[in-house]
């Protein structure tokens, strides 16, 4: 593995952006990107910071970032890291670099005192599902992930906005 992991700065914006673009294409769902830069920057630098970043770096080119924040348990009542986003680039696999950037998120989350580190991968990433295994990780079958989005996520907040006091 040449490229070297790190935490990103706001100078790496641009090229992570590009990434998960190209994150999009792979998983063939670019018709939902619709995220910015400026976006970007304003969740990992700006003045109340949502997540946080390692991106990997090869002769001065960004291949690959990991993209991550704080969850809660409240049976562990304890911090948990979810891992948003792992993307290395395809001229990068197989070199090691993502289970090098999973290594380091786990010794990020053990170094916080997270209870879990998690994820989500779509069921028909089988190369990725069979590598997070190989790592010892556990692909829940009981879980499925719940989203609400646009007109639906504005309605139910338009009703329980006179609920707030």
């Amino acid at each position: 593995m040449a490229a070297t992991i790190r935490a990103a700065t706001a100078a790496d914006v641009g090229a992570m952006h590009a990434l998960m673009y190209e994150l999009a294409e792979f998983e063939k769902l670019t018709h939902l990107f619709t995220g910015t830069a400026d976006g970007l920057a304003d969740a990992l630098f700006g003045t109340r910071p949502a997540a946080e970043a390692l991106v990997a770096e090869d002769a001065g080119r960004i291949v690959g970032y990991a993209l991550f924040f704080h969850n809660y348990s409240t049976f562990l009542s304890r911090r948990g890291l979810y891992l948003e986003d792992l993307y290395v680039q395809p001229s990068q696999r197989g070199t090691g670099l993502g289970t090098a950037m999973l290594r380091a998120l786990a010794a990020i989350a053990v170094e916080r005192g997270c209870a879990r580190f998690e994820w989500t991968v779509l069921d028909w990433n089988t190369p990725a599902i069979g590598f997070y295994e190989k790592l010892g990780a556990t692909v829940l079958p009981d879980w499925r992930v719940v989203r609400m989005t646009g007109d639906a996520l504005d309605k139910l907040a338009a009703t329980g906005e006179t609920m707030i006091g």
